[in-house]
């Protein structure tokens, strides 16, 4: 069984617990702190687990040339991609603002640290868990300063191969028993034939003790809820007001409607997932009750005569009798009452038969 943890408080992940969903606000706020309180309200209201945001200290993410360069992209928010994303960027009191919306509207709220500066930060916040996103997967150094930090991890794995991400597995475990690692493939729009769900199996199957999960780009629900149907335990979905608003990730981000059809649809596939046991369910009675086969008499059966199989066929029969899975038992065996042709085969009429299966 893998591994359980409390990820946010009160709410575990992992084994048997609901799968945890997180509705990836990131930048699409637009800049606008109103915004994001509303972002937050609606992923409550979908009934998302997690609003989450990304954070960055811009000097500590990017080199200067890649903050001065030109952004001319129908997308940007300023001239050089500095002023873009300082537009986009919250200060660490606007964070500290929006955790105490989210704490008043009753969700978990943390955010990626996407530098080891905005990690430091996050830490101070007293964020319940740290997001690693793909970006910073393969950062070995900033893997494991934040795993040292002791807080519970989600790790996505956008553009890594099965090789690094063992030595990720390796990295994280030595210092932080407490992480998942997302399946994840990092296009925005994901197209079906790019999202390899079979690598959740994979990774089942490498790191059998941690919980895994699927971070998704992709449009529509649907492949999200299959990834848990194969076992996901974590599902993360960027979500947007309005898929038709300036910003990179709107158009592979999911509306409030959608959204709350994504939680809807994850907790009835939980619902249908079972035990695992096979055996017939109270709720198929009625249906046994009223189709299921029995043995009927093929012929007349004098009293103590010793059954054929070709003595026997196989009906819906009132009443019901003898199993009809037991036709090849009863081969042998010996009547101690006559049996009419077309009546049932009662298990009272059959010596030496024993109703349980296990006699």
């Amino acid at each position: 069984m893998p591994l359980t943890f409390e990820l946010c408080p009160g709410r575990m992940i992992g084994g048997d617990h609901p799968c945890f969903i997180i509705a990836e606000i990131g930048q699409n706020h637009q800049g606008d702190i109103e915004i994001a309180k509303k972002m937050i309200k609606m992923a409550k209201d979908c009934g998302a687990d997690c609003a989450k945001f990304q954070k960055s200290e811009l000097e500590h993410k990017f080199n200067k040339k890649a903050l001065e360069r030109e952004y001319n992209s129908v997308h940007s928010w300023g001239k050089t991609y500095g002023d873009h994303k300082r537009h986009l960027e919250f200060s660490h009191e606007q964070y500290r603002e929006l955790q105490k919306y989210a704490a008043e509207v009753g969700i978990c709220f943390t955010a990626s640290g996407m530098d080891e500066m905005a990690v430091e930060f996050l830490h101070e916040l007293n964020v319940p868990f740290l997001k690693v996103g793909s970006g910073d997967t393969n950062n070995f150094p900033y893997l494991e300063k934040t795993a040292k930090k002791g807080r519970p991890m989600v790790v996505s794995s956008g553009m890594q191969s099965m090789e690094t991400m063992r030595r990720v597995y390796k990295t994280v475990k030595k210092h932080n028993p407490n992480f998942t690692i997302l399946q994840c493939t990092s296009a925005y729009p994901l197209e079906a034939e790019d999202v390899n769900l079979r690598v959740i199996m994979e990774y089942q199957k490498e790191f059998p003790d941690i919980p895994i999960g699927y971070s998704g780009h992709e449009s529509g629900i649907s492949i999200s809820v299959a990834a848990v149907a194969m076992g996901a335990k974590v599902i993360e979905r960027h979500v947007t007001l309005d898929k038709t608003w300036k910003g990179n990730d709107h158009e592979a981000s999911l509306e409030p409607s959608e959204l709350a059809e994504l939680v809807r649809s994850i907790r009835l596939v939980e619902r249908a997932q079972g035990t695992g046991i096979k055996q017939m369910l109270p709720c198929e009675k009625p249906c046994h009750d009223k189709l299921g086969k029995s043995l009927v008499a093929k012929v007349k059966i004098p009293k103590g005569t010793v059954l054929t199989q070709d003595m026997l066929t196989v009906k819906v029969a009132e009443p019901m009798g003898i199993a009809a899975e037991d036709i090849f038992q009863m081969v042998g065996k010996t009547v101690t009452k006559d049996v009419e042709e077309d009546d049932s085969l009662l298990p009272e009429v059959v010596d030496g038969y024993c109703k349980k299966r296990k006699c």
